[in-house]
């Protein structure tokens, strides 16, 4: 059973998630927070495995209650943003905070139930249409940071072809058809990455990517 806190300040927005996750047999909503202070709180005492995180909250967002739960317990609740991607343009900071991904409100409940799923499985959600566009205007918006040549220096260069797609939101088949490999091989590949550049998950591979060049914003 895949344990859940919904935080969002709007009630209907947290009835209608909840409405839709309790209605699935792997899943139960074990609480609610309306600011980012409840959400904390409640993470503590609730033990959730899954956060789904409003990032424009009262007294606390939730960047910062992401921060702090993520800080608290690196292998605890998983947090999933929800936002409303045009006005979010700080989202890109709830990835380095150890956000596992993001959920647009509007989406179908087909969509969140499989984000929660995924999350709840300890790997990152990466839509393109939403995490790709955040990161590049974050990207375009800021000096390039300096290569980080050592821990890049560690990877084989079939790795660095691999984290290259990656950072690119493509999946492990579409890894596996670009370079013409195995989609087994691709995670094996994937896994040995994120050990050696010490990073959560896939999320955090294309945050890597675009701030060390590897990818260039707008293109694939």
């Amino acid at each position: 059973m895949i344990r859940i806190l919904v935080a969002d300040d709007q009630p209907m927005i947290r009835a209608g998630v909840r409405a839709i996750l309790d209605s699935q047999p792997d899943m139960s909503v074990v609480g609610e927070a309306e600011n980012g202070r409840q959400a904390i709180d409640r993470a503590r005492s609730l033990r959730p495995d899954v956060i789904l995180m409003d990032v424009r909250m009262p007294e606390l967002d939730g960047l910062a209650a992401t921060r702090e739960v993520v800080g608290a317990a690196p292998d605890g609740p998983r947090v999933l943003m929800l936002t409303t991607f045009d006005i979010d343009d700080y989202v890109y900071e709830a990835l380095r905070a150890g956000a596992s991904g993001f959920l647009l409100k509007d989406s179908e409940p087909e969509e969140l139930m499989h984000a929660v799923r995924v999350v709840a499985k300890s790997e990152a959600l990466l839509a393109p249409r939403i995490t790709r566009r955040l990161i590049e205007n974050f990207i375009n918006s800021q000096p390039p940071a300096p290569a980080a040549s050592t821990a890049l220096n560690s990877l084989t260069e079939r790795e660095l072809e691999v984290l290259r797609h990656m950072a690119m939101g493509m999946s492990n088949a579409e890894i596996a058809k670009a370079l013409f490999i195995a989609e087994q091989t691709t995670k094996t590949h994937v896994s040995r990455i994120l050990n050696k550049l010490g990073l959560r998950d896939r999320v955090h591979a294309v945050v890597f990517g675009y701030e060390n060049g590897l990818v260039t914003p707008g293109r694939r």
